[in-house]
């Protein structure tokens, strides 16, 4: 097997990633000596590989705090508006290489390391994934940074800086087990504190109404220490701030009893405040009322709303003086957007300061708020939707249940007159939940307090216009919007795919690395001999390349001939992974049955994470990984098939699998996915679609072409069909063999000879109490019974490298800075500039 090339070696010849000329090559060396002797205090004979990695992140950080401070200065000076992307999840992955391809720097650092006699690969992989959020949204927000940096928007993303990240996951026995991602423990070259900005944010205490206005009384003190991390934009000297929040506890803390007993306790129960940044809630799509939770997204929108009041009363660069005190501009100069209902406390807040601190009246805040907030829904599915207890509320937050309980009375008076007498509409509506526990519905008081609401792709949009939020639409039809998501292309192609985006730059030029739009200009060439065969040679080489890394790291050997099937998602039961797993089932008994038959190779690798509480997902991984075992054993199967489960999927990881998979699996029960964008990140490195008409899928086929992707499956309208006549899934498995076949082994203990009712909770969830699987495993155009025709692996090379570059072509619509794009017009009021910072001199004489 050629050995194949690094990613150095490809960089070299690559136009892409910037020139190295030799001043710059020998001024990072000059550089990066001096981090190492004064920054780490080591020299080459003591320094570790970290110190090297720390020493090149301070290096190439330097070249990031200039554009940074000029790019604030420039936003103090010109004052224009600000937007606010206020986020519980920020999954940024790692900094530095994405640094690199930002600022043009890569083949320099690349030529500097190389002469220091280091390995840059290696210097990367030291660096700790930022694991800051579950999933999609976490990493959608961390694309949507990126483009409004390089978009030359005035944009900040705020958050929480946890402690402890997102789970690493490891596989004992076959079930998954989780570890503490303790990514700071060596520290973060990245971020610098702000204690100047540290701000104070209350908890529990009373409500007092005085003559002289309302009063939260006896309150509970937690300070937010902010810590700021530079957001480059691509190559126009644009540095936004990305602020995180970490709780710390008052000097003063608990120390009322100053007797020495007490002051030790006083200062151990300090920790009881510090806890609130001290971890990521490891649940997507799945809410869990925990008070620590609704603390952490209270702790983050007060100390940003305090920080956002103070930049938005501030005056020029330089001068600390108050220039605006009356907040009725706020709108013009201030957007807040809100990502999903985590920071819908955003709205009551600034209410509060409106009427208690700044004395407006109410009909005046309410005004401005409902101008300057703006809120994205992320989730259909029920159980994700927020739902506060009002006696949890009560204790925690009174000022701000008191201004909800308000919020909500005029708004059911304004509903009432426009619909007399029809009082289920108003339970509906209501902001306040009924029953034995009365609650706050986030997402009710989201839509009533902005000006703007959105879905995440056309058929999400349309289905919380129709069902979810039917009533509210009713009401006002203007407020609702679509923007489909986008993925940044820096780093989900000229970062993670080097190899691709030369042979794209080749064929179209640079440009499209700013405008995608211009991939659509490649279907020029795509009846082009050598562009099919430098794509296909591209994706070779990645599968190679991809192939080592897993033998390497998890010991397994794979046919990189093979076809890579890969789902890399998290594990939930409406993302269909038991689905992936009956095909398995059914290819691998095929293949048994007929085993000299020419079948195509095929490795399937599925990964992900389950959320810790969530049973029937750890069963699944449970299940895909006993499945591996006996399939990867079978003599008679061979290399024609393999399972392979990737352990601890992260950023990272997903940089390294999605340039090298053929077939992408977006397999979710239509109707179920918001938008998705790892269907994206596969479209744009060259994988084809196997997948549901659910989410951004349907805008994906439109955009290359539904003959250019292997759609399968019921539409929405066929899933509420089903779901109003009925149905019996013991029909389907009495009716369809090999489906039967699959689920009598999974039953039996085939997969699990060691215990036989192992997976008794998925066979019985599959037979009776099905919710997502049962929409398709069960019908003649599953997967497990897909025509030949339309089967992935009966398409000849040349053809199917045809529909890859359809599909690369149609990727434009999939950017994010499309989406940030149609945000700054469409809601915040805001034009992207092609803006091109100066920053030759970023400290000027004050």
């Amino acid at each position: 097997m050629p050995k194949p090339l690094t990613d150095q070696e490809k960089r070299k010849q690559i136009s892409v990633r910037g020139l190295a000329g030799v001043e710059n090559v020998s001024d990072l060396k000059t550089n990066f000596n001096r981090h190492l002797h004064f920054t780490l205090v080591k020299d080459r004979n003591v320094a570790t590989k970290r110190d090297y990695y720390f020493a090149l992140a301070n290096t190439v950080r330097d070249h990031l705090v200039g554009r940074w401070i000029r790019t604030q200065q420039h936003y103090y000076e010109k004052d224009p508006k600000r937007v606010y992307y206020l986020s519980l999840e920020f999954y940024m992955g790692r900094t530095l290489q994405n640094t690199m391809v930002n600022l043009a720097l890569e083949n320099a650092c690349d030529e500097a390391t190389y002469q220091l006699g280091l390995d840059m690969e290696e210097l990367q992989d030291i660096e700790e994934d930022a694991g800051l959020g579950n999933g999609g949204l976490g990493r959608l927000a961390a694309c949507f940074l990126d483009s409004m940096a390089s978009l030359g928007l005035a944009a900040y993303g705020y958050g929480i800086r946890y402690e402890f990240g997102i789970f690493n996951q490891k596989i004992v026995n076959g079930w998954q087990v989780e570890e503490a991602d303790d990514w700071l423990r060596y520290g973060n070259p990245w971020e610098k504190a702000r204690p100047e900005y540290m701000r104070p944010v209350h908890f529990y205490g009373r409500v007092e109404h005085t003559p002289d206005g309302v009063k939260w009384v006896d309150t509970q003190v937690v300070l937010a220490l902010p810590y700021d991390t530079p957001v480059p934009g691509y190559r126009n000297n644009v540095v936004n701030t990305m602020r995180l929040w970490s709780a710390k506890a008052p000097c003063d803390f608990n120390l009322k009893d100053f007797n020495v007993g007490g002051y030790i306790q006083a200062v151990l129960d300090r920790n009881l405040a510090e806890n609130i940044s001290r971890v990521l809630y490891p649940n997507d799509n799945f809410f869990e009322g925990k008070e620590l939770r609704l603390k952490q997204e209270y702790f983050v929108v007060a100390a940003t709303l305090q920080d956002i009041v103070r930049r938005f009363k501030s005056s020029k660069f330089g001068s600390t003086e108050v220039v605006r005190v009356d907040l009725s501009t706020l709108p013009d100069k201030v957007a807040i957007q809100l990502n999903d209902t985590h920071p819908a406390l955003a709205i009551p807040e600034l209410m509060r300061i409106l009427l208690d601190t700044e004395h407006q009246t109410w009909e005046k805040a309410w005004d401005i708020v409902t101008r300057t907030c703006a809120y994205t829904n992320h989730t259909v599915l029920p159980e994700a939707l927020e739902r506060w207890p009002i006696d949890l509320f009560q204790n925690l937050l009174p000022r701000h249940l008191e201004i909800i309980f308000e919020i909500n009375r005029r708004h059911l008076e304004r509903i009432a007159n426009l619909y007399p007498g029809d009082h289920d509409r108003l339970r509906r509506m209501s902001l306040v939940e009924e029953g034995d526990q009365k609650k706050i519905n986030m997402a009710h008081l989201c839509i009533v307090g902005s000006h703007a609401v959105n879905g995440v792709a056309r058929i999400h949009s349309d289905i919380i216009k129709a069902t979810l939020f039917k009533d509210f639409y009713e009401v006002d039809p203007h407020k609702f919007q679509n923007k489909t998501n986008g993925i940044t292309p820096r780093r989900w192609l000229v970062m993670c795919n080097p190899g691709l985006a030369e042979v794209i730059a080749e064929r179209i030029g640079e440009d499209y690395i700013r405008d995608l739009d211009q991939l659509k200009n490649l279907l020029e060439f795509v009846d082009d001999d050598s562009l099919i065969r430098d794509i296909a040679k591209v994706k070779q080489e990645n599968k190679l390349k991809f192939s080592a890394y897993l033998e390497e790291h998890y010991k397994v050997k794979i046919n990189p001939n093979s076809m890579f099937d890969v789902q890399v998602k998290r594990i939930h039961e409406y993302k269909r992974q038991l689905l992936n797993c009956l095909h398995i089932i059914t290819l691998y008994n095929r293949i048994k049955k007929e085993p000299n038959k020419n079948w195509t190779p095929r490795t399937i690798m599925i990964g992900g994470k389950a959320a810790p509480g969530y049973h029937t997902a750890k069963l699944i991984i449970r299940l895909i990984t006993a499945v591996g075992d006996i399939v990867n054993h079978d003599e008679v199967v061979g290399d024609r098939l393999k399972v392979i489960f990737l352990e601890n999927y992260k950023v990272t990881l997903a940089e390294k699998i999605i340039p090298a998979s053929d077939l992408s699996e977006q397999i979710s029960t239509a109707g179920t996915e918001a938008s998705g964008t790892g269907n994206m990140k596969f479209m744009l490195n060259g994988a084809l679609t196997i997948g549901t008409m659910d989410g951004a899928n349907v805008e994906m086929a439109e955009e290359a072409g539904e003959e250019n992707l292997f759609i399968f499956g019921m539409r929405v309208d066929d899933v509420d069909a089903m779901d109003k006549s009925g149905y019996d899934a013991m029909e389907y498995y009495n009716r369809i063999p090999e489906l039967k076949l699959a689920m009598d082994q999974i039953a039996g203990g085939y997969f699990s000879p060691d215990q036989h009712d192992l997976f008794k909770d998925i066979v019985n969830m599959l037979l009776h109490h099905d919710r997502w699987v049962k929409k398709l495993i069960f019908l003649p155009s599953a997967m497990v019974l897909i025509p030949l025709s339309s089967d992935p692996s009966q398409q000849n090379p040349k053809e199917w490298t045809k529909m890859v570059i359809h599909n690369i072509a149609g990727c434009g619509k999939f950017s994010s800075d499309r989406t940030i794009s149609q945000y700054a017009r469409e809601i915040w009021g805001m034009e992207p500039t092609p803006l091109m910072i100066d920053y030759s001199n970023p400290c000027p004489a004050m």
